[in-house]
């Protein structure tokens, strides 16, 4: 019995992508139709799908559909999410680790929603910067929480491979809102997640 992958993928989409791509690896010199390469278009349209999939899905949506009315009001943090996007000035890929937290106003979320929250967005063509306070902003319009806090660490391989080539950089961003925007409840945070 052969293997099958049960995959759902646009198959308008898949096809104009499977062209170009077919496209670039002739124009880069290579053989579309050797052995290694001929399925190369195909894998690349539906990875490509999978990497962007965060176009077509709803952070608010997702913070909503587990929005739970709560008097906890203490921080929340999930730290060490791990994340991976695409860089959109090189389409080469970075990845690290999202340390979010809010403070409860009300209505708390279900955990494991923040780790979809990040996936969202990070499943687009990204910069690190837009990438965190988008996170930010999608959790405090959807909890309206006292606060949120998001610090990103990641390594570009835009970096790392191509230009500058430094393999041990980590560039980290941070946005805040509320209650984090006040010394205390900031340090707190940092402190919590070990930065």
């Amino acid at each position: 019995m052969a293997y099958h992958k049960n995959d759902s993928y646009d198959e308008l989409t898949t096809t104009g992508l499977m062209a170009n791509y077919k496209e670039c690896l002739e124009l880069l010199g290579e053989d579309s139709e050797r052995e290694g390469l001929v399925k190369t278009p195909e894998r690349m349209a539906k990875a490509m799908q999978f990497l962007t999939q965060g176009y077509q899905q709803d952070a608010k949506a997702i913070l909503h559909g587990a929005k739970f009315t709560e008097a906890y009001s203490e921080m929340v943090i999930v730290k060490d999410i791990e994340l991976y996007s695409m860089c959109e000035h090189h389409m080469l890929p970075f990845f690290g680790k999202a340390h979010v937290a809010y403070i409860p106003n009300g209505y708390i979320t279900g955990l494991s929603k923040l780790a979809r929250v990040v996936d969202v967005f990070a499943r687009r063509l990204q910069v690190q910067e837009r990438l965190t306070h988008q996170i930010l902003d999608a959790i405090q319009e959807a909890l309206e929480p006292q606060g949120v806090g998001v610090v990103i660490e990641a390594q570009h391989l835009c970096m790392m491979m191509r230009g500058v080539q430094k393999q041990n950089s980590v560039t980290t961003t941070s946005a805040f809102s509320g209650q984090f925007l006040e010394g205390a409840t900031r340090a707190e945070f940092l402190k919590l997640i070990g930065k």
